[in-house]
């Protein structure tokens, strides 16, 4: 399979990637990174931690790591019309906090909507162009006040 686009022209800019660093527990960061992403506008339908499941399963000792799936309804809404359905593939939109070392997290994520658009779910159009707008929005607000 060819892909069709060639990652190593891309930069974090194309996949909308957003990375901050925290100095607190684990714990509290989660917590912190989902009252921040609430007030931004996002909810936060599901959450897991797949450190925990891995080092469970298959012994795996990995250190903390905690994705929390963020959505806006109203632009997840806008987003499944502009895509015909299947921009649902890809939903939540995921923030991820891991532990670099104890009392320093790192909080990650990357805009679905343009990598979606970059791989062809999403169509290169003014309607997709204002989601991704819009999405961009809320995540810099989430991540100013992280």
């Amino acid at each position: 399979m060819t892909l069709p686009i060639d990652p190593t022209q891309l930069d974090e800019d194309d996949i909308g990637v957003k990375r901050t660093t925290l100095e607190m527990s684990h714990e509290e960061a989660i917590e912190h990174v989902r009252a921040v992403f609430t007030d931004a506008g996002f909810g936060i339908p599901v959450e897991f931690s797949p450190s925990d499941l891995l080092n469970e399963k298959v012994d795996a000792d990995r250190d903390p790591y905690y994705v929390l799936g963020a959505c806006n309804p109203a632009i997840a809404d806008r987003a499944l019309d502009a895509t015909d359905k299947r921009m649902g593939g890809l939903f939540p939109c995921n923030v991820v906090v891991w532990e670099e070392e104890p009392g320093v997290q790192t909080v990650y994520h990357v805009s679905i909507m343009r990598i979606a658009r970059l791989v062809g779910v999403a169509p290169d159009d003014d309607a997709m162009a204002d989601i991704i707008e819009d999405t961009g929005e809320l995540a810099d607000e989430a991540f100013e006040a992280l």
